[in-house]
């Protein structure tokens, strides 16, 4: 057994950690509730977008735009959107994981963008190309932030570079579940512009407002799938930045309810190690007494 001195330093040492986990979960939580709040905040401008989406769908089977069309070259693009930092349980690991399901039904004919460090070393150490690396992403996200990522995005395809683009992000559920998905942002598909119309309908139990359209729609939908595909991004990584927080708040409670269990393991460990050590002197005692009796 270890002696009271040793098991003291132990002691001291958890809670020094304790102390540390605790104020992480704390800015965790804090960063979690601005996270989601800019999150739903964004959903207002998703909205007015679809609605106008929606006056053009009667359209979308005339219209010919280059970013309805795949590009005939056998490679595709991947973002990978992580974070910089570690200590959030399995959301990064998770992530990592998804792209490493779609490089194999691809048969690593991808290349590879990363938002976010971890997500970068992992590549890297794999042995996948990566192309371009985007760590700069500010905590409090504005949609100007993402324009550099979603202007190369949209110009590699436009340059027929890549036949399709995909993004790999963590849905943010509620604080508890966060979901990876993998998602197509190009080429736009029609029908899932349809779907999303119609899932948005019913959702609302509202009719969403009819515009007049003056002048050429594929003029129009140039611009207006541009700004559809950045606020895809955009939406994306506040869903990501909002899963790693709730993530690392979620590991940061989980170590402190650890150091406090191992806390009242080591006081246990303690107490009987100094109660022994109480009873040995006794009867080193006892027997000295009896000795010189």
């Amino acid at each position: 057994m270890p002696s009271t001195k040793e098991i003291k330093s132990r002691i001291k040492s958890v809670k020094s950690t304790k102390k540390i986990t605790k104020a992480m979960e704390l800015v965790a939580a804090s960063k979690m509730k601005r996270a989601t709040s800019q999150t739903l905040a964004s959903r207002l401008y998703s909205s007015f977008s679809w609605d106008l989406l929606t006056s053009l769908s009667e359209k979308l089977e005339t219209a010919e735009n280059k970013f309805f069309k795949k590009n005939a070259t056998p490679k595709s693009l991947i973002v990978l959107i992580t974070s910089n930092r570690g200590l959030c349980g399995g959301y990064n690991a998770q992530a990592i994981k998804k792209v490493i399901t779609a490089l194999k039904v691809k048969d690593n004919s991808c290349d590879v963008i990363t938002v976010g460090k971890k997500g970068d070393s992992a590549m890297r150490r794999i042995g996948q190309n990566v192309v371009a690396t985007f760590t700069e992403m500010s905590d409090n996200l504005k949609l100007r932030d993402i324009l550099p990522l979603s202007t190369h995005l949209l110009a590699e395809f436009s340059l027929a570079k890549y036949s399709e683009v995909y993004v790999v992000y963590t849905d943010f559920v509620s604080a508890l579940t966060q979901v990876p998905k993998i998602r197509k942002i190009l080429p736009v598909s029609r029908e899932e512009i349809k779907e999303v119309i119609e899932l948005g309908e019913a959702e609302s139990n509202k009719k969403p407002a009819h515009c007049l359209v003056e002048g050429e729609v594929d003029t129009l939908l140039d611009t207006l799938i541009v700004k559809l595909v950045q606020m895809q991004i955009y939406q994306m990584i506040l869903e990501s930045n909002a899963s790693e927080q709730s993530a690392r708040m979620m590991a940061m409670k989980n170590a402190t309810e650890a150091a406090e269990e191992m806390i009242e393991d080591l006081t246990l460990v303690f107490n009987k190690a100094r109660q022994a050590g109480i009873t040995r002197e006794i009867s080193e005692i006892s027997a000295g007494m009896a000795s010189v009796s």
